[in-house]
C-alpha cells in the first residue's frame, strides 16, 4: 500500500471516530527501598500541577479524575530522598497500579535542598547512564515500538543497518551487550538472532509491559558481568489489584495480545504472546525470503508479606526463515537467493527472583535457565532435495542454567553491595560445511559437546564525603570458569572500578570513572573442533576478552527537567578473538544474520575506541520533550601486524534530534532525524570470487580481507515522523498511529557487490568452458544496491 492512500486511511479513521472523555484512578503504594516497609504520611504531587495527597498509615495513596496520559510524581519525605518517578502511563480502561521505592538520606546535616529532577543519578554511578521511560519508548517515530530502535537517539549508539537491532555503543561490537530483565540476564533480545552476539531483526521484549530502561554504556554495577559496552536493565510495570484488562496490538510486523490481570489477593500477572505477519508482507513485496515469528512473555509477582516477595518471568520466541517460491525476478532478489540460508530458531528464558527483607538489608536470589537452539541449512542453488548440493548443516545448542546470590545494604553514610553468580553451560553444535580456502574447496565436519562452570565473586561501596559534595563509588569483581587453565584463576580477572562525582555547584557535576571488565569469548568459539576432534581455539590459549574504561564529563541541571552533559570515553581491548581465516578482530563481525565465532581465533588483537558524546535532554511537564545527541568516535583493531585499523563500526560523527509533543484530545506528534557517518567496508575479492569451486560453496562475493576496511560507505541521514491519535470509550479505549521512516526518500549506496552473468536460459555463464574443472571462472558483473525507502506503517492499540 503506498503511503498516499496510508495517509488518506488514517484521516478517515479520524474523522469517523467520536470521542467520549473519561477520566482515571491511579493507586500506589510507597515503600522503603532496603527495608520494603511501607512509608506513611509521604506527600506526593503530580509534576506540573497543583494536584497532590499524602500516603495513609500503609503506605497506600490514590489519585482520583485524572486526565489519561503519562504523569510522574514528586515524592517527599522527612529523612527521605526527594524522587521524581519516570513517566506512569494511565490508562482511562484499566486500574492504574504502581509501587515506588524511596532511599533514606544519608545525612541529616542542614544544607541546601535540592530538588528531585528528571534524571535520576543512581548509587551505583552517575556516569554513562541514561534512563529512559515508557513514553518515549512508546511515542518514538521510526521505532516501532521497539526498544534497540529507541536507543539510537542516546548518545554513543550507533547501528548498522535500518533492517537489523544489532547496538554499536561507543564503537565496540554487537556482541558486547547484555540485558537483564527485572534482574534476570536475556541473553536473547531479537527475533532471527545472530548466535554469539546480541544483533537481530525484531526486538523479543513487549514494551507494554515495560516501565523503564536503565541504559548504561561505561561503569557497570559490578554485579552485572560478562559485558564490555553496555549492560541495558529493563524493568517492568506493576500489575493490577483489582480486575483483568486486555490490549491488542496490531503493529509494524506483528500482532500481539496481552493481559494485566490479578491472580490472588498477594499476586499479579502480566502475560502476553505476539504472532507476525511479515511472511505475508514480504510475499505480497515480492521479496526473496518469509520470515515469522512468534513469541511469549510473563511474569508474576507475589508479596506474601512485607518483608518477601517472589517474581516469576518467561520470555521465548520462535522464529521460521523461508524462501519464497515466487520472488520477483530481480538481480537484488537473485543475489540474495544465491547465498541466503534457510533457518529455524528458538529459544527461552525462565526464572525466579526472591527478594528477603531485614532491617536497612535485603537479599536478592535470582536462578534463571536460558537455552537458544539454531538450526542453519544451505543447498547450492536452494536444491533441497538434493543432497548432493548441501553446502551448510548446522546445529546449536546453547543452555545456560545461573544463580545470583546479592546482598544490598544501606546502614548509613556506606551503601554496600556484595555478592556471588553461578553459572553452568552446556554448548552443543554439530557442523558440517563446505569453504574454499587455500585455493581449493574443503569440508569441515565436527560435533562439539562442551560442559563447563563459571562464577564471579563481587561487591561495591558508595558514600557521600567532603561535606556531601563528593560521591565515591568502589567497585571490585572477579571471574573464572572450569574451561581451560587460561581462565580458571579468578585474580587474573580481577575487575576493579572507581566513580566520583563533585558537585562544584548546586546544579553542575563534574564526573569520572575507571574500570576494568572482562567478558568471556562466544560459546561458538569456545566450542569449536576441527575435523580431528581437536579443541583448536582452547590449545591456542582462549582467554577472557578486557577492555579498560576512562569517562570524564560535566553535567550541568539548570532546572528539574533539562539536562546538558559531555562526557569523553576511552576504551581499550585486550586478548579480543582474531579471526586466523580472515586476519580480522571478531569484534568487526557478528552483524550479519547466522553464526559469530564458530572458526579458528587467537586471543592476540587489540582495540581502542575513543570519543565525546554531548547530550541535551528535556522532559517538560507541559507535555513535549526532546533530546539531541551528538557522538564523535573513532573505532579501531589491530591486523594481523599489529596495525590499528578502522573497525567496522567506525562511524566517526553520529547526530539525533528527537522531539515528541502531546496535544489536547489525546493527539500525539514524534519526530526523529538522525545522520550517521559512512560505516567503512572491506572490497571484494573478485579473483578469487570468479572460481567456480570458490562461488559454488559461499555464493556471493569473497572479500579481500588484505584490504580490510579501506573503503568507506556515504554519511547516511534520514527523517522519522509519528503521528498518534487515541479515543476513550465506555469500556475500551482505541489507539491509532501513523508511523513514517525516511520521510524524504533518502538512499544510501551499500558496499558493492558480484552476481553471476546468466544467458537467456538462467544458466551462469562460464568465462573458460574448456578449461579444467578446477580452473574454470564464472562471468560476473558489479551490483550496486542501495538501502532506504519511504515507510509508512500504520498501527493500531485495542484496550478492554
Amino acid at each position: 500500500m503506498s503511503c498516499k492512500r496510508l495517509i488518506i486511511l488514517f484521516l478517515l479513521i479520524v474523522q469517523v471516530s467520536m470521542v467520549m472523555g473519561q477520566s482515571s484512578v491511579l493507586r500506589g503504594l510507597v515503600k522503603d527501598a532496603y527495608t520494603n516497609e511501607p512509608l506513611p504520611f509521604v506527600n506526593i504531587v503530580i509534576e506540573g500541577t497543583n494536584t497532590g495527597t499524602t500516603t495513609n498509615e500503609t503506605g497506600e495513596f490514590v489519585f482520583e479524575g485524572l486526565e489519561p496520559g503519562f504523569i510522574r510524581l514528586q515524592l517527599s519525605s522527612i529523612g527521605y530522598e526527594r524522587l521524581l518517578t519516570e513517566e506512569i502511563n494511565i490508562s482511562a480502561i484499566r486500574s492504574n497500579y504502581v509501587e515506588i521505592s524511596m532511599v533514606q538520606k544519608s545525612t541529616q546535616l542542614d544544607e541546601v535542598e535540592v530538588s528531585a529532577g528528571a534524571f535520576v543519578r543512581k548509587g551505583e554511578t552517575p556516569v554513562s547512564l541514561r534512563r529512559i521511560g515508557i513514553e518515549q519508548i512508546e511515542k518514538s517515530a521510526g521505532a516501532s515500538r521497539d526498544l534497540a530502535k529507541v536507543l539510537q537517539s542516546f548518545p554513543g549508539v550507533g547501528a548498522n543497518v535500518s533492517f537489523r537491532n544489532d547496538l554499536i555503543v561507543r564503537g565496540g561490537g554487537p556482541s558486547e551487550n547484555r540485558f537483564f530483565l527485572d534482574g534476570i540476564e536475556i541473553p536473547v533480545l531479537n527475533h532471527f538472532s545472530t548466535q554469539g552476539a546480541s544483533g537481530g531483526s525484531v526486538g523479543i521484549l513487549n514494551v507494554d509491559f515495560i516501565r523503564e530502561v536503565d541504559f548504561y554504556s561505561s561503569a557497570f554495577p559490578a554485579g552485572r558481568g560478562n559485558a564490555m559496552s553496555s549492560v541495558f536493565e529493563f524493568k517492568q510495570i506493576d500489575a493490577n489489584k483489582d480486575k483483568p484488562s486486555f490490549k491488542a496490538t496490531l503493529g509494524a510486523s506483528e500482532l500481539s495480545l496481552s493481559s494485566n490481570t490479578p491472580l490472588g489477593k498477594k499476586t499479579g500477572g502480566l502475560f502476553s504472546v505476539r504472532r507476525s505477519y511479515l511472511q505475508f508482507l514480504f510475499d505480497q513485496l515480492g521479496l526473496p525470503f518469509l520470515p515469522s515469528f512468534t513469541d511469549f512473555q510473563f511474569r508474576t509477582r507475589t508479596r506474601f508479606d512485607e518483608k518477601n516477595e517472589l517474581i516469576l518471568l518467561g520470555v521465548g520466541a520462535i522464529d521460521e526463515f523461508k524462501f519464497n517460491p515466487s520472488p520477483d525476478p530481480t538481480e537484488e532478489n537473485q543475489y540474495i537467493l544465491e547465498y541466503l540460508p534457510s533457518f529455524e530458531q528458538w529459544n527461552y528464558t525462565v526464572g525466579a527472583s526472591f527478594k528477603h527483607f531485614m532491617d536497612q538489608n535485603y537479599l536478592e536470589v535470582a536462578i534463571s535457565r536460558s537455552q537458544l537452539n539454531n538450526r542453519i541449512n544451505k543447498y547450492q542453488d536452494n536444491e533441497e532435495d538434493n543432497p548432493d548440493k548441501l553446502v551448510n548443516d548446522y546445529v546449536s545448542d546453547e543452555i545456560q542454567n545461573r544463580l545470583r546470590m546479592e546482598l544490598y545494604s544501606n546502614p548509613g553514610r556506606v551503601t554496600m553491595r556484595a555478592g556471588i553468580s553461578l553459572e553452568d553451560i552446556s554448548y552443543y553444535n554439530r557442523t558440517y560445511t563446505r569453504v574454499f580456502r587455500d585455493d581449493m574447496p574443503a569440508e569441515i565436519n565436527y560435533r562439539t559437546d562442551l560442559n563447563f562452570f563459571s562464577y564471579g565473586v563481587f561487591g561495591s561501596l558508595y558514600s557521600t564525603i567532603v561535606d556531601d559534595k563528593l560521591d565515591v563509588r568502589l567497585g571490585l569483581r572477579m571471574d573464572a570458569n572450569t574451561y581451560s587453565d587460561d581462565m580458571n584463576n579468578p585474580l587474573e580477572q580481577l575487575s576493579p572500578r572507581l566513580t566520583l562525582s563533585y558537585r562544584i555547584a548546586t546544579d553542575v557535576s563534574v564526573n569520572f570513572n575507571a574500570g576494568r571488565y572482562y567478558q568471556l569469548p562466544p560459546y561458538t568459539t569456545m566450542g569449536y573442533k576441527n575435523n580431528l576432534g581437536q579443541w583448536v581455539n582452547k590449545d591456542n590459549g582462549l582467554k577472557y576478552i578486557h577492555a579498560d574504561h576512562l569517562v570524564g564529563g560535566v553535567e550541568w541541571l539548570p532546572n528539574s527537567s533539562l539536562r546538558i552533559s559531555v562526557e569523553a570515553f576511552w576504551k581499550r581491548y585486550r586478548n579480543y578473538p582474531f579471526s586466523v581465516t580472515d586476519s580480522v578482530a571478531l569484534a568487526s563481525k557478528g552483524a550479519d544474520y547466522g553464526v559469530l565465532g564458530d572458526e579458528e581465533v587467537t586471543s592476540t588483537a587489540d582495540g581502542r575506541t575513543y570519543g565525546l558524546e554531548f547530550l541535551v535532554r528535556r522532559k517538560s511537564s507541559k507535555g513535549y520533550s526532546y533530546i539531541l545527541a551528538y557522538t564523535l568516535v573513532s573505532s579501531e583493531f589491530t591486523d594481523a601486524e599489529g596495525n590499528y585499523v578502522p573497525s567496522s563500526w567506525d562511524a566517526g560523527h553520529l547526530l539525533t534530534f528527537t522531539f515528541n509533543k502531546s496535544f489536547s484530545r489525546h493527539w500525539d506528534f514524534g519526530m526523529r532525524w538522525r545522520l550517521a557517518g559512512g560505516l567503512p567496508y572491506t572490497p571484494y575479492d573478485r579473483d578469487k570470487s570468479e572460481l567456480v569451486a570458490a562461488w559454488d560453496v559461499q555464493g556471493r562475493e569473497y572479500l579481500d580481507y588484505s584490504r580490510f576496511n579501506e573503503s568507506r560507505l556515504d554519511p547516511f541521514h534520514q527523517l522519522d515522523l509519528r503521528v498518534d491519535k487515541t479515543w476513550l470509550f465506555s469500556k475500551f479505549s482505541l489507539g491509532v498511529y501513523l508511523d513514517i521512516q525516511n520521510v524524504y526518500n533518502r538512499k544510501s549506496r551499500e558496499a558493492p557487490k558480484l552476481i553471476q552473468v546468466t544467458d537467456e536460459n538462467g544458466n551462469p555463464v562460464i568465462q573458460n568452458p574448456e578449461a579444467p574443472e578446477a580452473e574454470q571462472r564464472y562471468e560476473l558483473k558489479e551490483l550496486v544496491t542501495s538501502s532506504g525507502t519511504v515507510l509508512p506503517t500504520i498501527g493500531v492499540i485495542l484496550e478492554f
